[in-house]
């Protein structure tokens, strides 16, 4: 029947880590949207976690304790959401012992033999290719799947962004710093170095020596390894009193100049990305899939093109983007 998705059965065993996490919780949504089904679905986290209950497809699956024994048992695949520190030492075991590992922490992004994939961009490189598979930053996945059309039609040679990053960014956590705060003037910061309800803070991850932050430095390395572009990357990224959502205005300097018309139809046929007439704000963006683009402008010089991009970033910049790797190797 026209309309209907049928359920997928894989006979794939499966493992999720982190599950009781922001993400890990995204990435079952995720899964349970697209209808998928396995041999065997199994959920880790915590010795704090551990004996919680999740639902999947109706079904209710108790949350276990991540072990060593555990990531040697042999996965088809494992999907780690539970932080660099767990992912370094759990994802490495597994991997060893023969399991695909999709991971989204920053632990292997920069390593030269681990895949950094955004599907639509390069999901060549996962092709007969077992081991550990990183998923990149959220600010940075959603701005290369804009990015990355204009490259390929009118080549690149400098970005420049700046990125308003939702609480959500940081885990739960971040959403609940926020709301106290916001219940509680008196509320002394936990997460972040200064209060973020009612305001601002450019500071995402430590300040490395070179004046810039971690999380700058993630965007800037991510993107050409991600698009395999030697152009100019450069980025402020700024903590925002928003809970889900992140957004971000880019100015990218091409080398084939174009006028507004040809960048407004070349986006609108690019993967997973939406054009606005307007343009798309956070709450408007809540649970989509795509990366989403507003306020598409051409510098007065006719050399640079400027928008304004908000996705979704615990769905496309973690849940989805895992997900979407996954469905790569289940059909490769």
């Amino acid at each position: 029947m026209e309309g209907v998705m049928f359920l997928s059965f894989y006979k794939a065993k499966i493992g999720v880590v982190g599950a009781t996490g922001e993400v890990g919780r995204t990435i079952l949504k995720v899964l349970e949207e697209r209808r998928y089904d396995f041999f065997e679905l199994r959920l880790f986290a915590s010795k704090k976690s551990a004996g919680k209950t999740l639902k999947y497809r109706g079904k209710n699956y108790i949350v276990e304790e991540l072990t060593e024994d555990s990531m040697k048992e042999g996965f088809d695949f494992l999907l780690f959401s539970a932080g660099r520190s767990v992912s370094k030492k759990f994802a490495s075991i597994a991997a060893k012992h023969g399991s695909t590992v999709i991971d989204n922490s920053s632990a292997f992004r920069m390593d030269e033999k681990v895949p950094l994939v955004v599907p639509e961009i390069n999901s060549n490189v996962l092709n007969g290719y077992n081991g550990i598979i990183a998923n990149p930053n959220c600010s940075t996945i959603q701005m290369v799947l804009v990015l990355n059309p204009i490259l390929r039609n009118f080549g690149i040679r400098r970005v420049v962004v700046t990125t308003l990053q939702a609480v959500s960014g940081s885990g739960h956590k971040g959403i609940v710093e926020l709301e106290e705060e916001l219940k509680d003037e008196s509320y002394e910061p936990r997460i972040y170095s200064k209060r973020i309800a009612n305001n601002c803070l450019p500071h995402i991850g430590d300040i490395l020596e070179n004046g810039f932050s971690e999380e700058e430095m993630k965007m800037v390395n991510e993107t050409r390894k991600i698009m395999e572009c030697d152009c100019d990357v450069e980025a402020t990224t700024v903590r925002v009193p928003v809970i889900y959502g992140h957004s971000e205005s880019v100015y990218v300097e091409v080398e084939k100049e174009a006028s507004l018309k040809e960048i407004e139809e070349v986006l609108s046929k690019a993967q997973d990305v939406k054009v606005w007439k307007d343009y798309p704000t956070p709450i408007e963006v809540k649970g989509s899939d795509e990366s989403h683009v507003g306020r598409i402008r051409v510098s007065h010089d006719g050399r640079a093109i400027l928008f304004w991009n908000v996705a979704d970033n615990v769905r496309v910049g973690a849940a989805t983007n895992a997900v979407r790797i996954l469905e790569k190797l289940l059909n490769n």
